[in-house]
């Protein structure tokens, strides 16, 4: 995609570039090269967070009385675009971008003025408490109760796939406050510490040997109303409104291009019969496929930045922009995973948690090319299942 850049955005770009180039240590690169799993490492992930609040960078879409930058659009693109190309690891956005957008619109001066802060500042590290057995992509179908008793809420249930639980000191809920009205009128909106006494975390080991997501079990967890956020029983329009910006808020096809030019690389080196893969028609027609579909994405994304720069919520943007850029990264490290052959064999999951693996045997572009490509095949299915984005799709863009 090219652009007229002025003047300003120009010097923007070298102001961020020497800004990476002087702060983002090569470790930090490394790291997240490494990472394949959907978050980076927590270590990581908050050492970064904590170099961009010291530069006021860390939260660019907040309001800029807490924190934000107030840049343009082109500036947040220019942002997302040279933090992909310089490998820098993602902040954890649980809090920063997803429970962040909710408390702005729902929630009290006094639930703004307390954990806004420390959200920042890296003081409450947050998870999501979304999905539960049998409760996932029909979240309304939730079972997990919260009871009044006096000023607090008795909360039991599980919820499920909680990612980086095991690290988390708060959770947002969705609980169920009434029981006797249609599934998505008798839901609210809760934040839990998780030294809470009643709340249990138990690992989940993926089928690719990731700790990513856990089981928490909640029993007679006693919170006070003060902690929910929104009137009572309208938790799903702040549920709804926190799944826009986990979905899309912009910033996949930025990654995405990165993706490629590793898959190109690939490419250029691998093959068979003194037959580069690159030389292979097929092949290559298969790459440039995703090279028009990741551009279309970007003018997707840019669409949705520039309705975000202008106060409003991502909207059908973020369906538009999860269903497409996971069906475009799962493609590129199908073909990632086909082009290394036999160096997908070996199992290398930890790296991402443990550093280099000095047993490693096959080049580094295939160190993490197996992990990443098992790990992805969830991405179908977290964030909202693509058979419910294309539902929403199908009802809100066609009138279906």
């Amino acid at each position: 995609m090219d652009f007229e850049y002025s003047a300003e955005d120009q010097a923007f770009r070298e102001e961020v570039r020497e800004f990476l180039q002087e702060n983002l240590p090569q470790d930090m690169r490394e790291g997240a090269r490494r990472t394949t799993t959907v978050f980076a490492d927590k270590e990581l992930a908050m050492r970064w967070q904590a170099i961009l609040v010291k530069k006021g960078w860390a939260v660019p879409p907040w309001p800029v009385e807490y924190g934000g930058t107030d840049w343009t659009v082109t500036q947040k693109y220019i942002w997302s675009e040279e933090c992909a190309k310089a490998s820098a690891p993602g902040l954890i956005p649980l809090g920063l971008r997803m429970l962040a957008p909710v408390l702005f619109k729902y929630g009290t001066q006094e639930q703004k003025d307390y954990y806004l802060p420390r959200m920042l500042s890296g003081e409450h590290y947050w998870c999501q408490g979304y999905s539960e057995p049998g409760s996932g992509s029909d979240l309304a179908s939730l079972r997990t109760t919260a009871v009044k008793d006096g000023d607090d809420y008795i909360v039991n249930g599980t919820k499920i796939w909680t990612t980086h639980a095991q690290f988390a000191d708060h959770i947002f809920c969705l609980v169920r406050t009434d029981p006797d009205v249609r599934p998505q009128a008798g839901i609210s909106f809760v934040l839990i510490p998780m030294d809470t006494p009643g709340v249990t975390v138990e690992p989940i080991i993926t089928i690719a040997g990731d700790h990513e997501v856990n089981q928490v079990f909640l029993d007679d967890v006693r919170i006070p109303q003060s902690n929910r956020v929104g009137p009572e029983n309208e938790g799903w329009q702040a549920a709804k409104y926190l799944l826009e910006f986990e979905r899309g808020g912009g910033g996949a096809a930025v990654r995405l291009k990165v993706d490629l030019e590793e898959l190109l690389a690939i490419a250029h080196t691998e093959g068979g019969d003194g037959l580069r893969l690159i030389d292979v028609a097929a092949f290559r027609n298969r790459i440039s496929e995703l090279e028009i579909r990741t551009s279309a994405l970007e003018f997707a994304e840019l669409a949705t930045l520039a309705r975000m720069s202008q106060g409003l919520s991502p909207g059908i943007g973020s369906s538009v922009a999860k269903t497409s850029s996971v069906e475009i990264d799962q493609a590129i490290e199908t073909l990632k995973l086909e082009a290394i052959g036999y160096y997908s064999m070996p199992h290398a999951n930890k790296i991402s948690l443990n550093g280099f693996n000095e047993s490693w045997p096959g080049p580094a572009y295939a160190e993490t090319v197996t992990p990443k490509y098992i790990n992805l095949r969830a991405a179908s299915i977290f964030g909202g299942a693509k058979e419910v984005q294309k539902n929403i799709l199908a009802k809100t863009v066609l009138g279906l």
